[in-house]
């Protein structure tokens, strides 16, 4: 993930409660925006409506001086896939936004899928000899994403 007011960009997290799992990964949902527990710190807050960077800038005679990131997050994820729920809730794509309340925007970067979220599943068919050539399966094309 990234923030539009942070300094570096931070990961999701999921808590291991889910029960549905993409690329052997717990789905997100749009109910995973709680600050500290699904989302991690965004290195410093260049945002002047962050409380301790509006300070230190002030000390600073004006000099932006950005700050620990503290988020503050408090409505969930927004246009998530509202036909594929996830524990009653909407799942999480790629596209989807998470509002801080201190004027940040945050955004998935990254899907946590590997590849372009279709993958090709090698399978060998059961009575073959050792040997014999693998034959591949394109599965379902999945949007989930988080």
């Amino acid at each position: 993930m990234q923030c539009t007011m942070g300094t570096k960009p931070a990961q999701l997290t999921v808590l291991p409660i889910r029960t549905v799992h993409l690329a052997g990964q717990p789905q997100a949902n749009i109910s995973d925006h709680q600050s500290m527990v699904n989302l991690a710190p965004f290195g410093l807050c260049r945002s002047l409506a962050f409380p301790p960077t509006a300070a230190a800038t002030a000390a600073a005679l004006g000099t932006l001086t950005p700050m620990p990131c503290v988020h503050n997050t408090p409505t969930p994820w927004f246009v998530g896939k509202f036909d594929d729920l996830i524990q009653g809730q909407p799942a999480l794509l790629k596209s989807c936004k998470c509002q801080c309340i201190w004027g940040g925007t945050i955004s998935l970067i990254t899907d946590g899928q590997m590849g372009e979220g279709t993958q090709y599943v090698q399978k060998k068919p059961k009575s073959s000899p050792p040997h014999a050539e693998a034959t591949f399966v394109k599965p379902k094309k999945s949007s989930h994403c988080w």
